[in-house]
């Protein structure tokens, strides 16, 4: 049985999420105070409810213990997003995921239970920040405070070696996911693959071996 979510605030963060996880085939439901934000997303996802988000009876009556995973999307509203984070554990929900707009918020979140919280304003401005930054550099996601993926353009001096010969491994404690050329991905190259100069690597490492890599391909 497929799991079901909630996403509690429908602005931009919340109803992407919604919309993405209705796409993927999951039953969504969307709660929101705004019946015009509940409106613009009624038809896509699987039920979508216009509901005072601080009332526990109203949202017990909606269902939502029967969730898998609850996000929680409010806005600017700390308050809000702590009291309904706090709300929603108390009634055992497996799995509540809360947008943080700051790292004091994100640690009182982290007190009262969340199990997931997410920044996705700082996380935005790093990623723009690093594809700003390097020229090579088409994408840039943190997974965790010391671990970075990294989806960048072989660096030309690199084009025409093998993997071997670039000891990335070695030299820098970084691994080759996979080289994306053109349409073709070849997931978990050997050490023998030559790099062309319009490949693009996806590599996992330590952000700052990541970032010293980049430096020292530029």
């Amino acid at each position: 049985m497929k799991r079901q979510f909630a996403v509690i605030g429908l602005g931009r963060f919340g109803s992407a999420v919604a919309l993405t996880l209705a796409d993927m085939g999951y039953q969504v439901m969307g709660i929101d105070r705004n019946e015009e934000l509940v409106e613009n997303i009624k038809d896509a996802i699987t039920y979508a409810v216009t509901a005072d988000i601080h009332d526990e009876k109203m949202l017990e009556a909606l269902g939502i213990r029967n969730m898998d995973v609850v996000v929680v999307a409010i806005g600017n509203d700390l308050q809000a997003s702590i009291l309904v984070t706090l709300m929603l554990k108390q009634a055992g929900i497996p799995y509540v995921v809360v947008k943080a707009v700051n790292d004091l918020h994100g640690k009182v979140l982290e007190r009262v239970g969340a199990d997931k919280i997410v920044y996705p304003e700082r996380d935005m401005g790093i990623r723009l920040a690093h594809y700003l930054g390097r020229a090579n550099i088409l994408d840039f996601i943190e997974i965790s405070e010391e671990y970075s993926l990294v989806e960048t353009r072989v660096p030309s001096k690199l084009a025409g070696s093998t993997l071997k010969e670039t000891d990335l491994r070695a030299r820098y404690g970084i691994t080759v996911l996979a080289i994306k050329r053109g349409a073709q991905i070849l997931v978990s190259p050997s050490a023998n693959d030559r790099l062309q100069s319009e490949d693009v690597l996806i590599l996992l490492g330590r952000t700052t071996a990541l970032n010293h890599f980049m430096r020292k391909a530029e």
